[in-house]
């Protein structure tokens, strides 16, 4: 008798977005709710819903009598989850604690009437959630402190802003983003390099070392990225913590209802449809910061990009939208650059397209970027360029597509940068480092070259 041949192995599973990242939340809310440590840690990666985590987890810990402090980093991000507490949630009483400033919050504040907004944290008192920055509950005093905080951004906290509001809360939800940029300091920070009390470290860092018992969750899915970019930002940024895009390759797609007319503009925006991503390739040149031959072809990308219908279709909704021009936006690492492409983009007649840096576009989500490329034209490699968070955050606040600007050379660059950057004892190796993550993506894009002369 001939023996039956063995079975074949079953196939995996196929991967579920939707599950996957509801199975992570319910383990957060889980731990927030029921657990015993003090704090609860979540990685967020770009577009995986940090925000709505926030905005529910606020809302259970309300519903189970749990009055509790909500912590953002600036005052956009307060008055955003105040308006989307609000939007979920219209009867719930929420508290927004502002500056004695002329204009301390968003005026869409004034029109909710769940929302009451004050200077002082006792007018607030007995209210479900009371939102506020920081900074400002840095200066809370008196008040009998909460069960419960949520401390949003929480990467971008740093050690010394946290330790100013401990005091006001028993247990806390941190949740925020561990690829984006480190957080801001106006003053030298060597001389506490590697100390446990460093000051200028991230509020979740010095958590950690101090607390390394405390439950860290990550979310697995970016609803934002989609199937082409989330793989390369996943492998560049987050390698210890990889996520997945929640759309597949064929549930997005950018369309021009003009054909190209054979332009390096043009033929970059096509190969960005078709594939996610384009490098618009300059000749290679030592130039200014402000490089105008490079600002120049950033505007002229950006004019094209309205100039030919641009329609978006994706998983949002059944209908094709059009690409208008409040969803296009344009990354620069340096302040003067954004002024010189907002001055070519006027000169071109174009408006309402968002230019900013880096740090201003941190959690911001658009159709399309439009980046120019920290290294293009420069002559060195300088820890501010190679800032991982700086081209975390410039590669991966696009839905659809990203096109790069820069001078070639780069890799060249690249190559011969010379590790000269002193060892500090005690300070943890921040891993991918900025020229590793650099090359990684450099690598990807020249694959999407398109070789263009002004």
């Amino acid at each position: 008798m001939t023996p039956a041949p063995p079975a074949s192995p079953a196939a995996p599973a196929a991967f579920d977005p939707a599950a996957a990242a509801a199975r992570a939340t319910d383990a957060i809310l889980r731990d927030t709710l029921h657990g015993t440590h003090r704090g609860v840690v979540v990685d967020s990666p770009p577009g995986a819903g940090k925000s709505t985590l926030v905005v529910r987890a606020a809302r259970e810990l309300a519903a189970a009598g749990r009055p509790l402090m909500v912590v953002a980093q600036t005052n956009a991000q307060v008055d955003d989850l105040v308006l989307r507490l609000a939007e979920k949630d219209p009867e719930l009483p929420v508290g927004r604690l502002h500056s004695s400033d002329s204009d301390p919050y968003d005026k869409a504040l004034d029109a909710l009437a769940n929302v009451r907004k004050s200077t002082k944290a006792a007018d607030l008192a007995g209210l479900d959630v009371v939102v506020s920055t920081a900074a400002k509950w840095a200066h809370v005093r008196g008040v009998e402190p909460w069960g419960h905080a949520i401390v949003d951004e929480a990467y971008q906290m740093r050690s010394d802003g946290l330790l100013a509001v401990a005091g006001l809360f028993e247990r806390a939800l941190f949740v925020g983003d561990p690829g984006q940029l480190d957080p801001f300091a106006i003053a030298e920070a060597e001389q506490w390099a590697g100390l446990a009390y460093d000051p200028s470290a991230s509020a979740v860092s010095t958590l950690l070392a101090h607390n390394p018992e405390l439950p860290q969750h990550r979310l697995p899915v970016s609803w934002r990225l989609p199937a082409s970019a989330a793989p390369l930002v996943s492998d560049a940024f987050y390698p210890f913590t990889p996520f997945r895009s929640g759309t597949g390759p064929g549930d997005r797609a950018l369309d021009f209802g003009v054909p190209s007319d054979g332009s390096g503009p043009d033929r970059v925006i096509d190969e960005a449809a078709a594939t996610g991503w384009g490098l618009l390739e300059l000749p290679a040149r030592h130039t200014p910061r402000t490089d105008p031959e490079a600002v120049r072809a950033v505007a002229l990308v950006v004019r094209r990009l309205l100039d030919r219908g641009g329609v978006t279709t994706s998983e949002r909704s059944a209908e094709p939208a059009p690409l208008t021009a409040d969803r296009v936006a344009v990354g620069t690492a340096h302040r003067d650059q954004a002024a010189a492409v907002r001055a070519a983009l006027a000169g071109l007649g174009v408006v309402d397209v968002t230019v900013d840096t880096a740090n201003r576009l941190q959690g911001r989500e658009y159709d399309v970027t439009v980046v120019l490329h920290p290294l293009s034209g420069r002559p060195d490699a300088t820890a501010f360029h190679l800032e991982t968070g700086r081209l975390c955050v410039l590669a991966s606040r696009h839905r659809h597509a990203c096109v790069v600007v820069c001078r070639a050379g780069v890799d060249a660059l690249l190559d011969d940068h010379p590790d000269t950057e002193p060892v500090q004892l005690g300070v943890t190796v921040k891993f991918p480092d900025g020229w590793d993550a650099m090359m990684t993506t450099w690598d990807h894009l020249s694959a999407h070259r398109v070789p263009w002369r002004p």
